[in-house]
C-alpha cells in the first residue's frame, strides 16, 4: 500500500512539474529565416547583408532586431534546394507583419568574369521591406525568403540595380 501512494505521488509531482515546464514555454515561438534563390545567367549576385529585422502587428515601437548572421552572400550559391540560416530569434506568439533586410554597400553582381557594382535603391537607408501576414506558432517557426534573381536584377545603362522579386515560403 505504501508502494501504490509513493507511486501516485511520484506520478503526480511529474505530471505537475510537466505541466509548469510547458506553461512557461506557451506562446513563445523561436523564429528562423532562410533564404534561397532562383537560376539565373550570371556567375554571381552578393548581397550585403547587415541586419534582419521584423514588425509585428500590434507592436506601435517599430522594428524588432534579430539576431543575425551578418555578411556577403552570393545569392547564387543557394539554389536548388539549398538555404541558408540568416536570422534567428525567439519572440512571444504574435502575428509579424513586415520583415526588413538591411543590407549595406559591398552589394555587386559578376558576369562574364567581370565584377560591377549592384545598386540596391534605399538598401543601406531604409532596407529591403517585405510585407507578410505570419501568424507565429509556439515551437519553432521557420520562414524562407526566395530570392528571384532572374527577376530581380536589371542592367541599366552604368549599373546593375536590385529590384527584388521575392516569394516567401
Amino acid at each position: 500500500m505504501k508502494t501504490k501512494h509513493i507511486f501516485l505521488f511520484s506520478v503526480t509531482i511529474i505530471t505537475l512539474l510537466a505541466y509548469a515546464c510547458q506553461k512557461e514555454d506557451a506562446g513563445n515561438s523561436i523564429l528562423k529565416i532562410r533564404m534561397t534563390d532562383a537560376p539565373t545567367a550570371l556567375e554571381e549576385v552578393n548581397i550585403d547583408l547587415q541586419q534582419v529585422n521584423i514588425k509585428f502587428e500590434k507592436d506601435s515601437g517599430g522594428w524588432v532586431s534579430m539576431q543575425t548572421n551578418a555578411g556577403i552572400y552570393n545569392l547564387l550559391d543557394f539554389q536548388n534546394g539549398v538555404d541558408t540560416l540568416i536570422a534567428q530569434d525567439s519572440y512571444p506568439q504574435g502575428d509579424v507583419k513586415e520583415i526588413g533586410l538591411v543590407l549595406g554597400n559591398n552589394n555587386s553582381v559578376k558576369e562574364s568574369g567581370q565584377v560591377y557594382p549592384l545598386v540596391i535603391p534605399s538598401g543601406s537607408e531604409s532596407g529591403l521591406k517585405i510585407k507578410i501576414n505570419k501568424k507565429l506558432r509556439t515551437g519553432l517557426d521557420s520562414l524562407l525568403i526566395d530570392f528571384d534573381a532572374l527577376m530581380s536584377i536589371k542592367k541599366e545603362r552604368d549599373n546593375y540595380k536590385l529590384r527584388p522579386v521575392i516569394r516567401l515560403r
